[in-house]
């Protein structure tokens, strides 16, 4: 008898629950039959029978899409690629002498020129050292002199018949004897001399300091691990980077016509252009286990915006390619009997086109063959569509042309609503 009441209670709660699901899917028809459509996107057949809901394109009415056409214009064909920022000389200054060092002439990341002073070794020793290589020259000096005079007395005496010919002959040896002793001691004078100038550390290239390593007071040996500071030559600077062997053709035989490739270094988001410069050389042979070749390029880096071993990214202009017709990326479709496009025919239809491209920079593509200018290529809205599906353009961007390469400058992309030469301001 106690389970009665809930037995009871169950098909109550069923009954309520089935009358709210009724009631919400009541209203949502009504909601949908009367919801008023905007005037932009209401449909030609909208509010007859079986006109569908109005705008949406829905049970056979007009697919609302957006449309650009296609353009004439030179392409910049540019290749990218990752890029080391690599310094022209880097230079790890140590001492040649050992010995205390007692002073340091700069700061650390100033600029310093070749021949600049940057420390110094204690030069006591190394002054003694010179002081004794001159005296004892001095002393063999006074030696050969003495040698040379007497050599001059023997020859009288030997014209005379008063001496051996033995003895003009020993003396003349002493002579030379001398004479290699002299030799012996200016270049250890020269040696002492180039140690004691040693001592004073001098920048050999011209470029910017790094941290510096040795502190006043420390001993040092000659050609220590540790080095006193390194230099590093930033202007010019170059930038290594690769391309696969795919891509070398038009770049090679440019660059042996004497051409000057312009070269873009881009920051690591891609969104900030840090230098410009030229394509300076490349390697003699393709690295087998990437398939690509090594490229340098050299840039003025008067502002200083790129750093040795910085990772940017490079945008190589390979050419241009002249009166081209172009095409948003974004109308092109791929399927199974290759690329094509859904291109206006007439004001309110579509017919699929077979298309040939050519290069691309993400925002435009190279229509090889396929497309004329003028032609309007649908941009969205495309998966509704079929041949011959009748649409409404909602949004035309045939006012204004496409203009290649203008996302190269770093904008944000993408606003289908802009035109396509606006689209092709954002970063490909």
């Amino acid at each position: 008898m106690a389970d009665q009441p809930m037995q009871t209670a169950r098909p109550r709660h069923s009954r309520r629950w089935l009358l709210s699901l009724l009631v919400l899917l009541l209203i949502a028809g009504l909601c949908w039959v009367f919801w008023p459509s905007s005037p932009a996107t209401k449909a030609p057949g909208a509010g007859k029978p079986g006109g569908g809901r109005p705008g949406f394109g829905a049970f056979g009415g007009p697919v609302p899409v957006r449309v650009a056409p296609a353009t004439v214009g030179d392409f910049p064909l540019y290749y990218k690629a990752l890029g080391t920022v690599t310094a022209t000389n880097t230079v790890n200054v140590r001492s040649r002498v050992g010995g205390e060092l007692v002073k340091i002439n700069f700061k650390e990341g100033q600029r310093v020129k070749a021949g600049d002073l940057l420390a110094e070794i204690d030069p006591r020793s190394y002054q003694i050292a010179l002081q004794q290589a001159e005296g004892t020259l001095a002393q063999n000096q006074a030696q050969l002199k003495n040698a040379q005079i007497d050599l001059e007395r023997y020859k009288g005496l030997f014209a005379e018949d008063s001496i051996a010919k033995q003895t003009l002959d020993t003396q003349a040896a002493l002579v030379a004897q001398y004479q290699g002793t002299i030799k012996t001691n200016q270049a250890a004078v020269g040696d002492a001399r180039l140690n004691l100038d040693f001592t004073r550390i001098r920048a050999p290239i011209s470029g910017r300091l790094g941290l510096r390593q040795l502190d006043v007071g420390n001993l040092v040996a000659a050609n220590d691990t540790t080095a006193l500071v390194v230099i590093t030559q930033t202007q010019p600077i170059t930038v290594v980077f690769t391309l696969p062997e795919t891509e070398l053709s038009t770049v090679l035989s440019r660059y042996r016509s004497g051409a000057q490739l312009p070269v873009q270094a881009w920051d690591r988001g891609d969104t900030q252009q840090l230098s410009v410069g030229v394509l300076s050389s490349l390697d003699n042979q393709i690295d087998t286990t990437t398939g690509t070749l090594k490229f340098k390029a050299g840039f003025e880096n008067q502002d200083e915006m790129l750093f040795p071993n910085q990772f940017v990214n490079v945008r190589l202009l390979a050419d241009t390619l002249k009166d081209v017709v172009l095409a948003p990326s974004a109308a092109m479709q791929f399927g199974t009997n290759g690329t094509f496009a859904y291109v206006m025919d007439g004001d309110n239809k579509v017919t699929i086109r077979s298309l040939k491209l050519g290069a691309s920079d993400g925002d435009l593509t190279v229509v090889k063959e396929g497309l004329a200018k003028g032609e309007r290529v649908v941009l969205e809205g495309t998966d509704r569509l079929r041949d011959g599906s009748e649409v409404e353009v909602v949004n035309d961007s045939s006012d204004v042309p496409a203009t290649p390469g203008q996302h190269l400058q770093g904008q944000d992309k993408k606003d289908l609503s802009a035109t396509p030469g606006e689209q092709g301001k954002a970063g490909a």
